[in-house]
């Protein structure tokens, strides 16, 4: 029942935010930050993941909801979602010390919209049921584009129209998919929208095919993968910085939690037949997104595009097919989200203290602000996969895995580990290197905002240095997910 106890607290926990204004109009932030903290709570007693078998479930629950129709209301934890879910929590309590003195209108609404979109995304990591995971996949939609259209920047409406139709468009090819899927497996038997109920479902390969392209799509998009990408600069450049945090930190992830979780283990013999498209469409992205980014003025938005390289590799690494390539894409999901976040934050606050998002009006800003400027240039080299961070056990990987099965591939996507070292190191010596402007004057990082650095590079420094506890709780998963069909592996 903790996931039950989490998913409450957290959606209401987002309506005491929004009445609490009325109260004060700084107490929706300590709402939040208390929201965020208990629902960790929650996660706790199971936080002893590493040591179930594979196959297993830490919590499971499973209530009728529309028996007739063959949905239940059905969720479960193992180590993969535990990871996620712990991840999202954290990434919500940073996005609301990030967002502290950056929102002055309706702050109890924009509260309220940062926990119901923990809601949706925390649901998305839980359900089983395929249209629990569908209306949770919704959910986190709504708050997130209302996050956009009104607390966002200069062209926020159209930023936040473009993320909701391409979101909502894939979203709908997916419910497609599902409704074919359990209504195909279901023919003649008890229909069903349970995820143990239709793996394994005999399927014609050409149906197959077609229902995982349908998942694909939505979740490629999601992700983003190359090309399907054209809404996240936008949606991140408008975005608020929690907005940034939470998009970049875990909305993201639920797209590559999708693939995993649902695409491969569903459609394992199409997944295998579409294996080298996708790994192409890896590699293009990791180049594309390095290339974009080095040529970008605008700090959030070079932030974007280095996201987009750096979610090509977790697409390289889950249709790899091997524990490796695997572990490293859920690795890089974790580590990517910190590191992202706070260079999402990092962007915020030179907008907030500077009015300006340009590289070209900036410079010489480590003399005015030299603790900023040192948290950005260790979240700039993280995000370069120096070693040490957890960003470089990810990739590393990643490409040791998939070079056992495509090397050529490997070597391509390889590049664009030297193009982010171009990207990172540019960009801080656009911003904080250089003589300093006068006309500049930022005030330096507070003991708050230093507080939420701190506690993200802790967290890439163990992820670098000892990452065997999450490697420890992803594989029993990810031994069980590869051993849906050994011929997928076979004809690679």
């Amino acid at each position: 029942m903790n996931m039950v106890a989490l998913l409450l607290i957290l959606g209401l926990g987002g309506l005491a935010a929004l009445y609490s204004e009325r109260l004060h109009p700084g107490l929706p932030r300590w709402m939040s930050l208390a929201v965020c903290a208990l629902a960790l709570l929650c996660l706790l007693p199971t936080a002893g993941a590493s040591g179930v078998a594979p196959g297993t479930w830490l919590q499971h629950l499973r209530v009728d909801w529309l028996p007739r129709l063959g949905i239940s209301f059905e969720l479960g934890l193992d180590g993969l979602s535990w990871l996620l879910v712990a991840l999202s929590l954290l990434l919500g309590l940073i996005a609301v010390a990030s967002s502290w003195d950056e929102i002055d209108f309706r702050p109890g609404l924009f509260q309220a919209n940062l926990l119901w979109t923990l809601t949706g995304v925390c649901g998305v990591f839980l359900a089983l049921d395929l249209v629990l995971f569908f209306l949770f996949w919704e959910v986190m939609l709504v708050p997130m584009y209302l996050l956009i259209a009104i607390w966002g920047h200069e062209d926020r409406a159209r930023a936040a129209m473009k993320f909701f139709i391409f979101t909502q468009a894939s979203g709908l090819l997916m419910l497609v998919a599902i409704v074919t899927l359990a209504v195909t497996v279901g023919a003649g038997g008890q229909l069903s929208f349970s995820y143990f109920d239709l793996l394994g479902g005999a399927l014609e390969p050409r149906t197959a095919y077609l229902l995982m392209l349908g998942f694909f799509l939505a979740f490629a998009v999601k992700l983003p993968a190359f090309p399907f990408h054209t809404w996240l600069p936008d949606a991140h450049t408008q975005a608020p910085t929690a907005g940034s945090v939470l998009l970049a930190g875990i909305l993201l992830k639920t797209g590559a939690y999708g693939l995993l979780r649902f695409c491969l283990p569903l459609f394992p013999q199409a997944s295998a037949e579409f294996a080298p498209v996708a790994v192409a469409l890896g590699a293009a992205g990791v180049i594309y997104g390095a290339v974009l980014a080095f040529a970008q003025r605008d700090f959030k938005r070079l932030v974007a595009y280095s996201s987009v390289s750096h979610m090509g590799f977790v697409l390289l690494g889950l249709y790899a097919f091997n524990a490796l390539a695997v572990q490293g894409s859920i690795m890089q999901m974790v580590a990517h989200g910190v590191s992202t976040a706070a260079l999402f934050m990092m962007a915020g606050a030179l907008q907030h203290r500077l009015h300006t998002r340009d590289m070209a009006r900036m410079g010489g800003l480590w003399a005015q602000a030299p603790r900023m400027g040192a948290c950005a240039l260790f979240f700039a080299v993280a995000s370069l996969g120096l070693p040490g961070l957890g960003n470089f056990v990810a990739e590393f990987l990643v490409l040791a895995g998939l070079f056992a099965v495509r090397p050529w591939m490997t070597l391509l996507a390889a590049l664009g580990l030297i193009t982010a070292a171009i990207y990172a190191l540019w960009m801080i010596q656009r911003t904080f290197q250089g003589p300093a402007r006068e006309e500049l004057s930022p005030t330096d990082f507070g003991a708050r905002e230093m507080l939420a650095m701190a506690a993200m590079m802790f967290a890439l420094l163990w992820l670098g240095l000892y990452p065997q506890p999450v490697l420890d709780i992803a594989r029993p998963v990810v031994d069980h997910l590869l051993q849906f069909d050994f011929s997928v592996r076979e004809a690679l």
